[in-house]
């Protein structure tokens, strides 16, 4: 399963065209944010453990679901639904691979109640003059890996993230233009239903 590594020169591109914020975003505007969040759906940059890059799509609806459709020649699908992470490979025939999403470092963004100011949460609050980066894990399971997320302010908004998972894998997804708001239909976030069509 890919998971997520240091940005290097991209990310420093991406950094340095974004507008300049005045102060570190504080932990309880980013959770009011992220409770806010109900809906997303925005182009990515995916940078994997092994420095290669993919390109795709990601849909997310609050909490608990999210959809990542990568584009050819990877054809990797992933979705979070039902509690559940599953990853479709394309050429594979035996369905996806599964994981409970509460072991995943992505739960702690889609979880219905964001509290990034809980005991133990937030590992890492800094701020670069530009942006605010948020590292957090689940305080009950630092095993699991942990999130670092990249916030620009005026208004807030996620940029990026970079997920460390229980093997010290990292990946980086970095986020093109941002659209909330949108409607998306059930089987969206249906693994079950995305199984059901593959068998067609």
């Amino acid at each position: 399963m890919k998971m997520f590594r240091t940005i290097s020169a991209a990310l420093a591109a991406a950094t340095l065209a974004l507008p300049a914020m005045a102060d570190k975003l504080a932990l309880a505007d980013l959770s009011r944010y992220l409770n806010g969040l109900t809906t997303l759906e925005a182009e990515f940059t995916q940078i994997n453990d092994d420095q290669t890059i993919s390109t795709g799509i990601i849909k997310i609806q609050r909490p608990g679901r999210a959809r990542f459709e990568y584009n050819p020649p990877d054809d990797t699908l992933v979705i979070a639904g039902g509690g559940q992470l599953a990853v479709f490979d394309a050429k594979s025939n035996t369905g996806p691979e599964q994981y409970p999403l509460k072991e995943t470092p992505l739960n702690l963004i889609l979880a219905r109640d964001v509290d990034l100011g809980r005991s133990g949460m937030v590992v890492g609050h800094d701020f670069d003059g530009t942006a605010t980066t948020v590292t957090a894990q689940d305080p009950d399971y630092p095993e699991y890996g942990n999130i670092q997320l990249m916030f620009t302010a005026d208004p807030i908004e996620l940029r990026q993230w970079i997920i460390t998972d229980s093997s010290g894998a990292q990946t980086t997804v970095i986020l093109g233009e941002v659209e909330t708001g949108r409607s998306f239909p059930t089987a969206t976030f249906s693994i079950t239903s995305e199984i059901d069509r593959r068998k067609r």
